[in-house]
């Protein structure tokens, strides 16, 4: 039996090791980058981050599994298409559709996929769309989509003031946020006061160069389409679809998701297989405590079961 790598320090260098390439999808061009052999495994950020967001557990995980780590589109490097009238362009379907396809171009079939915020949320809906394609799910720092819009209170609505502003209509959110990017990226961030010092200077400097006009518009009709298209897709799916995938969700103790929600409840609506357990982090575990994102992700993906964080 395979032992697991320690995670290793990779000093400033972001996605040591990783080759980068850009495939085009149905919709868009799509930034990537990929290393590693063995059992492939994609990884999709959230938002404000790009793929580099991964940068302190990827190499790692790269010695066990053929990493793929995906800019979504509207996001880091990769395309920015028109969102259209309905923003369907930016739906987490669509997303999802990227991701078959960058996952088709690397002459993957079936593979595991992991997300953070955003791209978790294209996880789940890639799950749920064509469940033959994905082998194994984990979502770090979320609840479905449908909770989070059908049992909003007052805390996570002062928390999360970006689901609303960000969707309201163009230009009013663009306008007011492009006014100061670099205020905006750095406030973004320092999520309930935990502080910037979790992310690398490195890091830090990347987020703020992809912090452009054009990504905030795409961001915002990422949001536009969550409580439209996404919302409506979600509800029509409810009590109706099930994720039947092995599924694991990780969520910070000290973040939006883990004060105001319940997660293993709210996931259990729709897996069949599921597990998971909060971590001492806020909203970003993967660079706060790789070390347990880390060993987490290994664990589950290579087949075992995970062991939850006993602190």
């Amino acid at each position: 039996m395979q032992a697991m790598p320690p995670l290793e320090n990779h000093g400033p260098t972001l996605m040591a090791g990783f080759e980068r390439r850009r495939i085009r999808t149905r919709g868009a061009e799509i930034e990537v980058a990929v290393a590693g052999s063995g059992p492939p495994l994609l990884l999709i950020h959230g938002n404000p981050l790009t793929l580099v967001s991964w940068h302190k557990i990827a190499p790692t995980l790269a010695r066990s599994f053929t990493v793929v780590a995906m800019d979504l589109r509207g996001y880091g490097d990769s395309s920015k298409p028109d969102g259209g009238e309905d923003h369907a362009a930016y739906t987490f379907r669509a997303m999802g559709e990227d991701a078959f396809d960058v996952m088709d171009a690397l002459g993957f079939e079936r593979f595991g996929v992991a997300g953070h915020d955003r791209g978790a949320r294209v996880a789940f809906r890639m799950a749920l769309d064509k469940p033959e394609r994905v082998e194994r799910m984990a979502a770090l720092d979320i609840v479905p989509t449908h909770t989070v819009l059908t049992q909003v209170t007052l805390g996570w609505g002062l928390e999360s003031y970006h689901w609303f502003f960000m969707a309201q209509k163009a230009p009013f959110p663009e306008k007011l946020i492009t006014a100061d990017l670099d205020y905006y990226i750095r406030y973004k961030l320092n999520k309930k006061g935990v502080g910037l010092e979790i992310f690398t200077a490195e890091a830090m400097a990347e987020y703020a160069r992809c912090t452009t006009a054009e990504q905030i518009h795409a961001v915002c009709e990422d949001y536009r389409a969550t409580v439209t298209l996404d919302l409506a897709m979600d509800a029509a799916d409810f009590g109706k679809k099930r994720i039947t995938c092995p599924t694991l969700v990780l969520w910070g103790s000290n973040s939006h998701c883990g004060r105001h929600f319940k997660p293993i409840e709210a996931w259990g609506g729709w897996c069949d297989d599921l597990r998971g357990w909060a971590i001492p982090t806020g909203h970003y575990p993967a660079e706060h405590r790789p070390d347990l994102v880390y060993q987490s992700f290994w664990e589950f993906f290579s087949g075992r079961e995970p062991a939850p964080f006993a602190g």
